[in-house]
């Protein structure tokens, strides 16, 4: 970092990845700190500032690194690696302690799980507690039973099918050895309730106990919200019906000119590919945070792109710029399983880079970024 970064920084005050201790901040304050910015999307820790921006400085005979080092190791659990650096600004001394968004959520100091809200922070409430745990891959909540579901709400003819790839034709096993299968493969819970996975996959109306499930599609007329709406639609159904689905419902909206040739109308292909808003949906119905009950996933279409726009963070170890490269991760493991054995998806991460190789080869914008706890991509319709 220049000294001119770390003064624009400053000038843009405390914020969700920015915190200003002054120079004789206690090791249990800074410690909070690290596993507030570390269990969020990381940030940096400015010692010599007070909380107006107003520069004070450190005392240079002071040797922090090793002092802010230890904290990190020591104080935090499970340990941090920081990095330290120190620059000087209109004569002072400052300290930068930068905090990675951490690859081993949750980070706790003492007995408390804290993240950062804003420019403060708190104490971790219990949803928010185990999604940070799920993030971390100790818990996967599509393996949570669903209460108040029973296993005839789940669709048997979808069972067969499923099944029958497997050359086991459920339907014809007796209940013992059908509640086996159901168990073994994570469809049910081992006290016969349907799982999330099993719910949404296999389920006859899964929006009945899951309401966070659907697909919530719009179509502005402009580039802007909250112009003329064209369309609107609730998608529903299993994950399988909710992506043919929102993948028809797109194809329907997108404004396709047709060309004559001789005796036949023929239609140019979709601009994106089909197979680019294939993937993208996949990924939104799969990956997303399903623990995160009041939000569904939301497909915007405006003249100019197209928004989706699925609940929950990438992965503690994945990154935006990981996901170009193939990084191959599952949030959601089980319903990764079902979705990849009806062919659906691979799980060896060729998805978004086909994404990026297929909108740049059309010389179209892909954006892809994490709002707070949303994942949004983004498909440029026309350049």
């Amino acid at each position: 970092m220049t000294p001119q970064e770390l003064q624009e920084i400053i000038q843009q005050g405390e914020n969700s990845s920015v915190e200003f201790k002054e120079s004789a901040v206690r090791p249990e304050s800074l410690a909070r700190e690290m596993v507030a910015l570390a269990n969020s999307s990381g940030g940096v820790v400015i010692i010599g500032v007070a909380d107006d921006g107003m520069l004070r400085g450190i005392d240079a005979e002071i040797n922090r690194e090793e002092w802010a080092m230890n904290i990190a190791r020591t104080a935090v659990n499970p340990a941090l690696n920081v990095t330290y650096e120190l620059l000087e600004i209109e004569g002072k001394r400052l300290a930068v302690i930068t905090v990675p968004k951490g690859p081993d959520k949750p980070y706790q100091t003492g007995d408390k799980y804290l993240i950062r809200v804003g420019s403060t922070n708190r104490v971790a409430s219990q949803a928010e507690l185990m999604r940070l745990f799920q993030m971390s891959g100790v818990f996967h909540y599509d393996t949570v039973p669903v209460i108040g579901a029973a296993l005839l709400d789940l669709h048997h003819t979808a069972l067969d099918a499923y099944f029958s790839s497997c050359e086991i034709e459920f339907s014809k096993e007796d209940e013992a050895t059908r509640s086996t299968l159901l168990i073994n493969t994570d469809i049910l819970t081992a006290d016969r309730i349907p799982t999330l996975a099993g719910m949404l996959v296999f389920g006859v109306n899964p929006g009945r106990f899951l309401h966070q499930s659907g697909i919530m599609f719009a179509h502005y007329r402009g580039n802007e919200p909250g112009e003329e709406l064209i369309d609107r639609q609730q998608i529903g159904g299993t994950l399988p019906q909710q992506v043919d689905t929102a993948l028809a419902v797109i194809k329907n909206n997108l404004l396709r000119p047709s060309l004559i040739a001789g005796a036949r109308r023929e239609e140019p292909p979709l601009f994106p590919p089909e197979k680019v808003f294939r993937e993208v949906i996949v990924n939104a119905s799969v990956h997303r945070n399903y623990a995160i009950s009041g939000s569904q996933i939301r497909i915007n279409m405006f003249d100019n792109r197209i928004e989706f726009i699925s609940p929950g963070r990438l992965p503690n170890t994945v990154t935006v710029e990981k996901l170009r490269t193939g990084v191959s991760y599952a949030s959601n493991p089980v319903i990764v399983k079902f979705m990849d054995n009806l062919r659906y998806l691979d799980r060896l991460g060729r998805g978004f880079p086909m994404i990026y190789r297929e909108m740049q080869r059309l010389g179209l914008k892909l954006s892809v970024r994490e709002l707070g706890e949303e994942l949004r991509v983004t498909l440029a319709l026309c350049c």
